[in-house]
């Protein structure tokens, strides 16, 4: 029940990818606003997920767990009934919360059922691939309810499984807490919020060509002084939101880097593929879901063979060598490009899956029992926060390449060529506008121009990754000793 849980928010994060054409020319955003629409829910996702990972601890975490269902059904018919941008940003916003509630629950819940680190390392290797295959089947399954339905249906498909998920988690689910309560630390939990909250934003407008704008940089300054004083503050409180000595540990502080970096790199590709497939290639929004079906079944493979791998060759060798495959595997875009690299999306997958299973489970075997949902929240933040992140990073750099590489053409006037090089959907647009030799010279310099920026943009994670590497490698040497599959 849980696994279909990490399901359904992970299908939800994503499943808007392919739907973007489509709601451009219906709902006509403009450019802030349809970034909103696309990013509003991981960023909410990623500044809530501590405050209801420490809610879920003192309140109980199966209670926490059923709001979360509640709040995503409710936001779901409201995103599936939106008239106007706003309404939508709105809705996945209320999405985000709900999906907060869900993820920070359910690695806690995991942690109190499976004491045992065997057994908790196979449940958290199902419970990632669920999360995982979640996040990259979510285009498939948008690309299939739009050739069908209209876009909203992206949404209200997850209405019955809400339904049957509070009535399985009545049945199923055992409530835990910490018994030891206290008072909670709610200016804590507003810092952290509104501080993640506004670092990830001030990287996504970077990402969307506002570098120049001094308001983005004072945004993103004052998210990072009121994380730095939430950092101060949890050391000097008595009962701390968030228990920073976790970081003292080796085990839990490198993992926690390598779930964001990893993730970070995986759900940036999955949109920019997805992307690159109806804009360039000509396929349609259910033929971009499908090109994508390997990559989601070797990232479940690789979260479901990780613990085995873990408990035979230990779980330094796994986390570092799931890095290094993913790496590679984006250097091989990098050289080669997306089309029919077949190969390295495979490898990508298989490699992503590992990292995000055996980091998972490093991070709550480092836990103490009574911060499990705690230490779930830092999990699913770095997940949340790897994936704004590597949007917004790796965009910035495609952006810049797309733009520094966009040749002039023959015929077009100044204003066709400034705006087919601000994005690749307007270069569709105006080379579909312009149509003939104009029109086809257009869409070879957005080709060209978004290959290179493509290249820019996976090479610099394969160097990133590759640092990961390292670092997994010099910093889990003492787990290998441990048991299960630490």
């Amino acid at each position: 029940m849980l696994c279909a849980s990490l399901l359904m928010v992970g299908m939800d994060l994503t499943v808007l990818h392919v739907a973007v054409p489509t709601i451009s020319r219906e709902l006509l955003p403009g450019g802030s606003e349809l970034l909103w629409i696309v990013d509003s829910e991981a960023l909410t996702v990623a500044a809530g997920l501590l405050t209801c990972g420490t809610l879920g601890d003192r309140f109980g975490r199966k209670r926490m767990l059923i709001c979360g269902y509640v709040v995503f059904g409710l936001a779901s018919v409201g995103a599936a009934l939106s008239s106007a941008p706003g309404q939508l940003i709105a809705s996945r916003a209320a999405l985000g919360g709900g999906g907060a509630m869900i993820m920070a629950s359910t690695p806690a819940l995991i942690r109190a059922v499976f004491p045992d680190a065997r057994e908790r390392s196979v449940a958290v290797g199902l419970w990632t691939a669920a999360n995982s295959a979640g996040v990259s089947v979510g285009p498939l399954l948008g690309g299939l309810l739009i050739e069908h339905f209209w876009w909203g249906s992206v949404f209200l498909v997850n209405v019955p499984i809400v339904v049957c998920a509070v009535v399985s988690a009545f049945l199923l689910v055992p409530e835990s807490r910490n018994d030891r309560s206290h008072r909670w630390d709610a200016p804590g939990a507003a810092m952290s919020a509104v501080g993640l909250g506004a670092v990830v934003y001030a990287f996504q407008q970077l990402g969307e060509h506002d570098a120049a704008e001094p308001a983005v940089w004072g945004i993103g300054l004052t998210g990072a002084v009121l994380l730095v004083g939430f950092v101060v503050r949890q050391r000097r409180i008595p009962h701390p939101l968030l228990d920073v000595r976790q970081f003292s540990d080796h085990r839990f502080a490198v993992s926690a880097l390598c779930i964001l970096g990893c993730y970070g790199a995986y759900t940036a590709l999955l949109f920019l593929l997805t992307q690159r497939f109806q804009l360039l290639d000509g396929y349609t929004p259910l033929g971009a879901g499908l090109t994508l079906v390997p990559l989601a079944f070797a990232n479940a493979c690789g979260a479901a063979v990780a613990p085995r791998f873990a408990a035979r060759w230990g779980c330094r060798r796994g986390l570092s060598g799931g890095l290094l495959l993913c790496g590679l595997a984006l250097a091989s875009f990098t050289l080669w490009g997306a089309a029919g690299n077949h190969a390295a999306l495979l490898a990508a997958g298989v490699g992503s899956g590992m990292v995000m299973a055996l980091g998972s489970d490093a991070m709550l075997g480092a836990a103490k029992p009574e911060r499990a949902g705690e230490a779930g929240a830092v999990q699913e933040t770095s997940f949340s926060l790897g994936a704004g992140l590597g949007l917004a990073l790796l965009g910035t750099v495609l952006s810049l390449g797309y733009r520094s590489d966009f040749a002039r053409v023959p015929g077009a006037s100044a204003r066709q060529w400034d705006t087919a090089r601000s994005s690749l959907g307007a270069a569709s647009e105006v080379a579909t506008r312009a149509g003939g030799r104009v029109g086809d010279g257009l869409r070879n310099a957005a080709a060209h121009a978004f290959d290179t920026g493509f290249a820019m943009a996976t090479g610099s994670a394969a160097a990133v990754l590759a640092l990961l590497s390292v670092l997994a490698w010099k910093g889990m040497r003492e787990s290998d000793g441990r048991s299960g599959s630490e």
